[in-house]
């Protein structure tokens, strides 16, 4: 990945701060870092704001009760399955 220098202002208190984390040299990577984590983030705020309204109740009755009722289920069913299978050995 090819780098690019960029100049950047922060205060004194945020940088002394920063350099008593990482470093003075542990600086760019630091930014570099929280920058990548923001981006996805955001990204990930826009895909939510875009998906918004997508799921519809009526498509997915077997959530009615929630999601969690919905696994606790789908587990009971996984291990009744699993002693059918062993019970034929």
């Amino acid at each position: 990945m090819t780098k690019k220098r960029t100049h950047i202002v922060i205060s004194d208190e945020l940088a002394a701060a920063i350099d008593a984390v990482v470093g003075k040299r542990g600086r760019s990577k630091f930014f570099s870092d929280v920058a990548w984590r923001e981006v996805k983030r955001l990204r990930l705020l826009q895909a939510l704001r875009r998906a918004a309204g997508s799921w519809k109740d009526k498509d997915h009755p077997e959530l009615k009760h929630g999601a969690a009722a919905w696994i606790r289920k789908q587990r009971r069913q996984d291990e009744k399955r699993f002693e059918r299978m062993m019970a034929r050995r």
